[in-house]
């Protein structure tokens, strides 16, 4: 069910919103190589907590973590392990949602680990300005597919390939909420954006094909053909005008020149 929130649920979809854009800043300094998966995990989970939030993911569905860590051909839903441990050269994503009195927010970051080739960085970078390039659509009185629509056509030029297995979606007290938000182009128009719809956008790209595979723990999503994968999310609010990310800290916002 879509629902449309109050100024003062926004509100509080804003702290939570703050707080996990300040976690993501936090953990970015730990990214580096020699670290294991678990142990980007575990500070993730003591940074959210620090901040009085709960890590939603933990538990969410049976996952055994605070934090999915998805590493190289790891698309997404990667199970945090010692054994998985960043070497120069990879790219790492970290999707990780927090919960602020019973409001939710969710984002995901892919960060380079060390230094990375030309074209993984590429890959990297695209991947998060499909996002911004995505949410112009993102207006009251577009529709859902109109965000999925800017996305591709960025997207496509580069060769890359579009997850289609796994979009977006809506966000408030569940983590999971409708809409639907694909990040590619669909048959149907989608629903209709409404002003204070909340929803989180994130484009999943791969440098190769678009196929993906769930790995046998049942829960990793990996490229079919080995290439890496890429992630951007932020929960953002449907407004008149141009929407507000609000998973973003206030001086990332005037970087990217959003609300």
């Amino acid at each position: 069910m879509v629902t449309i929130k109050s100024d003062k649920e926004i509100q509080l979809m804003r702290e939570a919103g703050l707080v996990l854009a300040k976690v993501h800043s936090e953990l970015e300094q730990y990214v580096k190589p020699g670290i294991s998966t678990y142990e980007l995990d575990a500070i993730c989970e003591k940074l959210i907590r620090s901040h009085g939030c709960l890590p939603s993911f933990k538990g969410y569905e049976g996952f055994p973590a605070s934090a999915c860590v998805s590493v190289n051909e790891e698309v997404v839903h990667g199970i945090p392990s010692h054994d998985r441990v960043l070497k120069e050269g990879d790219i790492v994503s970290v999707d990780t949602g927090v919960i602020w009195k019973g409001w939710q927010s969710d984002a995901a970051r892919t960060h380079k680990v060390g230094k990375v080739s030309g074209e993984v960085s590429d890959l990297v970078d695209r991947t998060r300005e499909s996002f911004f390039v995505g949410i112009k659509a993102a207006v009251a009185g577009n529709h859902v597919n109109d965000i999925g629509r800017a996305i591709e056509d960025f997207i496509i030029p580069y060769g890359y390939g579009i997850v289609e297995a796994l979009v977006g979606h809506g966000i408030g007290q569940e983590m999971h909420e409708d809409p639907e938000v694909p990040n590619f182009t669909c048959a149907r128009r989608g629903m209709k954006l409404r002003s204070n719809m909340t929803i989180a956008v994130e484009p999943m790209i791969n440098m190769g094909t678009w196929d993906v595979a769930e790995t046998d723990n049942g829960w990793t999503f990996v490229t079919t053909d080995g290439l890496p994968s890429a992630h951007y999310e932020n929960t953002i609010l449907i407004r008149e005008g141009e929407p507000e990310v609000l998973s973003l800290l206030p001086e990332e916002k005037k970087f990217y020149g959003v609300l």
